[in-house]
């Protein structure tokens, strides 16, 4: 990957606490962070979108995220995984065919999968689209000798797992455009000032 290779990592920090009350009128919102980061490392701008805890609306904060930040020399898109905010599904496919750039969504362990926990957490319309937007995703592959994985849409796989490894400093776990897209998404929540019962924001990459 060329040194002047532009990537936009997306990132979520939502409040502590809230699932209990996503699904209603007062649900919470987590702050949405894109963070444009080099290959070389040099970050080269930010923006910021929210989505509400247990919504459906990540997919528009991700595209809102983009057109704010109105940069065509964009290579890459990489969101911390695809269920973020208790569950509020990213469609991979859809960010794909309106920002014309190959999308990866990128985790940091094993698991099972979210159709299991989509269905203890909801039911009727509520878990038929949050399991179809899920289902029509495309499966994680593991990045050779790491505990990262990868899905993509735009790239094969051996693509993806190219641009992770190539994005990742030695002897860190997350690619930087997403440990930048993190500390934008802390930051924001930060500014906005502590939730109802004082406590700081958490991080969410929820993936499965």
């Amino acid at each position: 990957m060329k040194s002047g290779a532009r990537t936009l990592g997306i990132a979520v920090s939502t409040p502590p606490g809230v699932a209990s009350t996503a699904a209603t009128e007062d649900a919470a919102s987590g702050i949405v962070a894109g963070a444009l980061v080099r290959a070389d490392r040099v970050f080269d701008g930010l923006s910021f979108s929210t989505c509400t805890v247990g919504g459906t609306d990540y997919t528009d904060a991700v595209l809102d995220c983009v057109g704010t930040l109105g940069r065509e020399d964009v290579q890459y898109l990489l969101t911390a995984g695809v269920a973020p905010a208790w569950f509020n599904v990213l469609d991979l496919h859809r960010v794909h065919e309106a920002v014309e750039r190959p999308v990866l969504s990128v985790s940091f362990e094993a698991s099972p999968g979210l159709a299991s926990a989509l269905g203890e957490q909801f039911s009727g319309a509520a878990l038929e689209e949050r399991l179809g937007t899920y289902e029509r995703q495309p499966d994680r592959v593991r990045v050779d000798g790491t505990d990262t994985w990868v899905r993509a849409v735009g790239v094969d796989d051996d693509e993806a797992t190219a641009v992770v490894r190539a994005l990742t400093p030695d002897g860190e776990r997350r690619p930087e455009p997403l440990r930048v897209a993190r500390i934008a998404a802390r930051a924001g929540r930060s500014f906005r000032g502590p939730d109802a019962d004082g406590a700081d924001g958490v991080d969410d990459d929820r993936e499965t």
